[in-house]
């Protein structure tokens, strides 16, 4: 069983006149992002990071690597490029969490499916509020 965060803006009330209670909107379609390690992360490194517009990480990784294997021995800087692929594996996943927060969309809700597919329907199934938005 999989565990995915599910990533939400807040809602937006609407306007509407005549009515005592205004319902409520969905500004974005919430997004779903899987817990654990991140194998793409780990193969790809400063290039996930940078495709998923976290430059800071990126560029540190990518200066460490360099930093690594200009001024270490290369056994010790091959280990050394190694756990910072490692770490960027373990680290991936809670770095776009951190984004999205950033950005406005933080964790509302936690999903339990063995499946991406399986999760947006217990999602829809359980938080109609927040799939409203999704085409």
């Amino acid at each position: 069983m999989r565990f995915f965060t599910v990533h939400a803006a807040p809602a937006i009330p609407a306007s509407v006149p005549d009515a005592g209670v205004a319902p409520v909107e969905v500004a974005k379609p919430p997004v779903l992002l899987r817990e654990g390690f991140s194998w793409p992360a780990f193969i790809l490194g400063p290039f996930w990071f940078a495709w998923h517009f976290l430059f800071a990480p990126a560029a540190a990784m990518l200066a460490l690597i360099a930093a690594a294997v200009l001024l270490l021995p290369p056994a010790v800087g091959a280990v050394v490029v190694l756990g910072l692929h490692i770490l960027a594996g373990l680290e991936a996943r809670d770095a776009r969490r951190a984004w999205f927060a950033r950005h406005g969309m933080p964790a509302v809700a936690v999903v339990a499916a063995p499946d991406l597919d399986t999760a947006w329907s217990r999602l829809m199934r359980e938080r109609p509020d927040l799939v409203r938005a999704v085409p």
